[in-house]
């Protein structure tokens, strides 16, 4: 299975790190040795120095596709879940400045988490999904998937262009605004309206 990532979707995330508002979706992939195993602590690696916490929303494609068109796409995922992109922000410029693929700052081991999931059929509209992340108990980000460029089906129908979608797959569908560092001990939760859907400590 693979993690395909969507970057650059909110536009209040785009301003934050002033970006340039895209033209199509910001695709990129991490592989499934970056998911970070269940129970587990997240260790920042020694190599980054401004981890960045990124909360997203999460589909899980149950049924191979290619070239899927969007008015079909629904048939390909029944579950929704929440989890981060971890990001080692210092790291993802330096290579940005250079022109370089930023896998090392994004693709490393830990740097997807990935929370429980939800039946779609519990979720009124998907177009229409409240999720936040809070860290030491605070509200960090918080967003809603009407605020998309690019709405889950768009973007089922766009990667599956490039990658045959196999059972299993997991799109992160971008993040909102308000992504920040995290630090030792920091305790960070993610949730879908009021529930909960992973918990995890930064070591």
């Amino acid at each position: 299975m693979k993690l395909i990532c969507i970057g650059r979707n909110y536009t209040e995330h785009i301003t934050e790190l002033e970006n340039e508002k895209p033209t199509d979706p910001v695709v990129f992939l991490k592989p499934d040795t970056a998911i970070l195993l269940k129970k587990q602590p997240f260790f920042i690696p020694d190599f980054s120095e401004d981890i960045h916490h990124e909360v997203e929303v999460l589909v899980k494609i149950n049924k191979v596709g290619k070239h899927i068109d969007k008015k079909f796409a629904h048939k390909y995922y029944d579950d929704i879940g929440l989890g981060i992109d971890f990001t080692a922000r210092d790291l993802q410029s330096k290579l940005k400045a250079k022109g370089l693929p930023w896998e090392k700052a994004k693709a490393f081991d830990g740097a997807a988490v990935v929370g429980k999931w939800m039946p779609k059929t519990e979720i009124e509209d998907v177009n229409k999904i409240n999720f936040s992340l809070k860290k030491n108990d605070i509200i960090v980000q918080k967003g809603n998937t009407s605020h998309m460029l690019w709405k889950i089906d768009e973007l089922i129908e766009y990667v599956s262009k490039y990658f045959t979608l196999k059972i299993g797959d997991i799109i992160f569908t971008g993040t909102p605004a308000g992504v920040g560092r995290v630090v030792a001990n920091d305790k960070l939760k993610g949730f879908i309206e009021d529930k909960e859907l992973f918990s995890i400590t930064v070591k």
